[in-house]
């Protein structure tokens, strides 16, 4: 695997509103699952050869070095850019070093992902829970199988990755999924997320954060269009039609599918709204710290 030159692996958010994470950490650069609508590709983030998945230089030493240095801990957003159990990581093993080391130090974890490997790290997932606010989040976007593997060729079918919530939250890890983005003529029916809803619920998943739309820009909407070509025939015309070239093409029916998001996961006893979510996850790492501390005085 090829590696990238990388100064710092750490970066501060500005602000904790993104599923109270106070960094930001990407170990890969460029992703292999091929989803058709990854706005990764656009010019402004400078990945040339996107589909090549490149490791950071010295990624690991990095995060050790910038780790032991922090006077104060916090939660880790790792997944933003690059997916942390991509195919490499199977054999590179950069995300369970790096949570290691998130463990040593006691930080905590938000992580997102696409793919069942995020199983494997459950001893580490474990062990954070212990001691900081753990979360992972799962994408899936179809409750179709089929469907799933036309717009994300490179991951998993969505039935694995519900499998794979269900282990973690048979283990006790507070995970849900990211419905997002919600693809407009495609994913957008109210029958498909109804499906994700109800198979999230069956699955044990805590929660559902969706995003009604897809961005499109530069090198990303030309991608996207070719392969709206090539799957949905006469579909690019209909987003021409609907867009032009906006970036944010949001559903036409996002309206009616939010209320229904909210109406479905109320009656499944889901947390779809951001702040409850934050509160959620991390009032449960202070349960397990006060449950560990009371065995420990037993």
């Amino acid at each position: 695997m090829k590696t990238i030159p990388a100064k710092s692996i750490l970066l501060k958010n500005k602000n904790s509103a993104w599923f109270g994470t106070d960094y930001t950490m990407n170990l890969y650069r460029g992703c292999s699952h091929g989803c058709i609508y990854c706005d990764s590709r656009s010019e402004c983030y400078g990945i040339t050869d996107f589909p090549t998945v490149c490791s950071k230089e010295n990624a690991i030493a990095l995060l050790e070095d910038t780790l032991k240095r922090k006077r104060q801990s916090g939660v880790i957003g790792l997944g933003s850019m690059s997916d942390p159990y991509n195919p490499q990581e199977e054999k590179y093993q950069l995300t369970r070093q790096a949570l290691a080391l998130i463990n040593r130090h006691q930080f905590g974890l938000a992580l997102a992902t696409k793919s069942p490997l995020v199983t494997r790290d459950l001893d580490l997932f474990k062990a954070i829970n212990h001691h900081s606010p753990m979360l992972v989040k799962i994408t899936i976007t179809a409750a179709d199988d089929e469907l799933s593997n036309k717009i994300e060729p490179g991951v998993a079918p969505s039935s694995q990755r519900f499998e794979a919530i269900k282990t973690l939250s048979d283990n006790d890890i507070f995970c849900g999924i990211l419905l997002m983005p919600v693809l407009p003529f495609i994913t957008d029916s109210p029958s498909n997320i109804k499906a994700i809803i109800r198979r999230a619920k069956e699955s044990g998943a805590a929660f559902i954060y969706p995003g009604f739309g897809v961005t499109l820009r530069d090198r990303q909407r030309l991608y996207y269009f070719k392969q709206l070509d090539r799957l949905f025939p006469g579909l690019k015309e209909k987003y021409l039609t609907h867009y032009g070239n906006q970036y944010s093409c949001g559903s036409l029916d996002a309206k009616a599918l939010k209320n229904l998001v909210q109406q479905e996961c109320q009656r499944q006893g889901l947390l779809y709204a951001m702040p409850a979510i934050i509160e959620a996850y991390q009032k449960k790492t202070c349960q397990h710290q006060i449950s560990f501390f009371d065995a420990e005085k037993k």
